[in-house]
């Protein structure tokens, strides 16, 4: 697996297909809460997470690699669970998920582990997801109930 720059993940998501891709790459991205932020003038939501690699996964490979994600025609952000969390508590990004409310404005729902939750009312979704650094390995791979193996998160 390379990390030159251009072999990092450029993805786009202005339907629920696309955004169901990013919500798979960024499955258990770890997020400090001071890495998130809503800017109501833009409109733009924006994060940078470490997400874990799980093509590399496939490979048997453990790596994670920093990653950017935002979100354009933010009309009104909120949280849900980690209100009093410090800046740098960290979530576990679990899904992100797009519901449509009135054609083409909609809500989408960043869920975190342990029922944390962003949600973002938006005009039409419009995700971008990127790369923003070579990878490193970890010796943890995140695991989930259900999974058929004990968790190893």
């Amino acid at each position: 697996m390379s990390d030159k720059p251009a072999d990092g993940l450029r993805l786009l998501a202005q339907d629920e297909e696309d955004l169901a891709v990013l919500s798979a790459h960024m499955q258990d991205a770890l997020v400090r809460v001071a890495d998130m932020t809503f800017l109501p003038k833009p409109g733009v939501f924006a994060l940078v997470g470490s997400r874990f690699d799980w093509v590399a996964a496939d490979h048997g490979l453990r790596q994670r690699r920093q990653v950017g994600l935002h979100f354009d025609r933010v009309l009104k952000a909120s949280r849900k669970g980690f209100e009093k969390a410090g800046p740098e508590d960290v979530l576990n990004l679990l899904s992100m998920v797009f519901t449509m409310t009135d054609a083409p404005a909609g809500i989408v729902d960043l869920v975190f582990s342990g029922g944390s939750a962003v949600r973002l009312e938006v005009e039409c979704l419009e995700g971008q997801l990127r790369d923003l650094g070579p990878r490193w390995q970890t010796t943890l791979q995140p695991g989930h109930a259900g999974d058929g193996e004990p968790p190893k998160t």
